[in-house]
């Protein structure tokens, strides 16, 4: 797989910028809206990934499915959700939270932007145009805010480790 380009202008430093390689939005296996600011293969190998998932995690009435794929040191991740499905490549080095915080966004607004309406019937790269540029968006939040979405990553493990605590005590009385 051939590594990102650095953007015009910019040297071969891999600051946080470069986190997030490329992004799409599809319906089953048709990408309605994309965003990168890379030249690479990513999104050829990223729409093989979608079609290649599991049966059964791009289900419409099925669970939340969270997909996760390394190849040449970049991570394909996947959120699948009632029939849609959200990705993001990723350097190897970005941590997870930071990926499934990008992923969980990007879900909830698209879902409360077009669920039931324009996305149910679009074509294939049809809302690039409008959705690209928020795609972008949503990139850069996550980005600027990456170690906060760490610390309350590490504070809803350490709840979640107590509470499990607590509920074998009360199971043991």
């Amino acid at each position: 797989m051939a590594s990102p380009a650095p953007r015009e202008g910019e040297g071969e430093s891999c600051g946080k910028e470069e986190w997030l390689i490329y992004a799409f939005v599809a319906r089953g296996i048709a990408v309605l809206a994309e965003y990168t600011e890379f030249t690479g293969n990513f999104p050829a190998l990223a729409a093989q990934c979608l079609q290649r998932l599991p049966a059964g995690s791009s289900n419409p009435g099925g669970a939340t499915s969270r997909l996760s794929y390394a190849c040449d040191r970049h991570t394909f991740n996947f959120l699948i959700d009632r029939g849609y499905g959200y990705c993001v490549v990723a350097k190897e080095s970005v941590p997870k939270n930071v990926s499934v915080a990008f992923l969980e966004r990007l879900k909830d607004d698209f879902m409360k932007r077009y669920r039931g309406g324009k996305a149910d019937t679009a074509l294939a790269k049809s809302l690039n145009k409008e959705y690209g540029p928020v795609i972008k968006q949503h990139m850069q939040y996550v980005l600027d805010h990456s170690d906060e979405i760490e610390k309350t990553s590490k504070v809803q493990a350490q709840v979640s480790e107590v509470k499990n605590i607590m509920l074998n005590n009360i199971e043991k009385c």
